[in-house]
């Protein structure tokens, strides 16, 4: 059942009305009631059935305005490039002491970036990783010779995603105290890579459904016809 406060806030939503993403970026802070700064998250659902390899939507994008949160990042690097990722700013860089540190379950990390002649090593802890969504994949950028750009990258607001079998794909776009202007653009990038990702083989509307919402708030529609063409 609702609580009262989201009831409240669902009133505020015409539920006919679709946004385009300058509206949409516009009335979202609308929508905050929580104490905390809330993550403005994006949901939309693909006309894609990720079974098929060449329909599995997956990938990194740097968003121009960050997302507003503070990403820790442990590297897998050796030698020069341990340094390179140590001087970039990374939290934590190791080989076999970082499988170690993983394998004890100590995670000070959010995301894991490894240097490729480190994916031996990585390996052995892939059944640690990758139910936590932290495996190092070269489609997003994890699996680099350049980890530097790697973590300067993910510290500055680099979003991964991945569509789900049912052809969903979420994620963080911003904070409700970002400027409109900033979700804005930040959304267009977002939406742009997505669409660029388009498999030749998908028919019919490739975005069937895309919503805005906050994380304690009810969602408002995107209308489709105005995110459709983004590149």
């Amino acid at each position: 059942m609702a609580s009262k406060r989201y009831k409240q806030l669902s009133e505020k939503i015409d539920a006919g009305k679709t946004y385009s993403i300058e509206e949409a970026s516009a009335f979202i802070s609308q929508l905050k009631s929580a104490k905390f700064d809330e993550t403005v998250e994006i949901a939309m659902n693909l006309n894609v059935d990720p079974r098929h390899a060449d329909q599995m939507i997956r990938g990194a994008i740097v968003l121009p305005n960050g997302t507003g949160k503070t990403v820790r990042v442990a590297v897998f690097a050796k030698g020069a490039k341990a340094d390179e990722a140590k001087a970039a700013g990374a939290d934590v860089v190791g080989t076999d002491d970082l499988v170690e540190q993983i394998q004890n379950g100590i995670f000070n990390f959010d995301v894991v970036v490894a240097a490729p002649d480190c994916m031996g090593l990585v390996g052995k802890i892939g059944r640690i990783l990758g139910p936590k969504g932290m495996m190092p994949n070269p489609k997003t950028g994890t699996v680099t010779a350049d980890v530097a750009q790697a973590v300067k990258n993910l510290q500055g607001g680099q979003v991964n995603y991945r569509v789900d079998k049912k052809g969903n794909i979420h994620a963080g776009v911003g904070k409700v105290s970002f400027a409109p202007e900033a979700i804005a653009e930040n959304l267009r990038v977002f939406i742009a890579s997505i669409n660029r990702q388009k498999p030749a083989s998908a028919k019919g509307r490739y975005i069937k459904n895309a919503a805005l919402s906050l994380t304690m708030s009810p969602a408002i529609k995107f209308d489709l016809s105005s995110i459709a063409d983004i590149r």
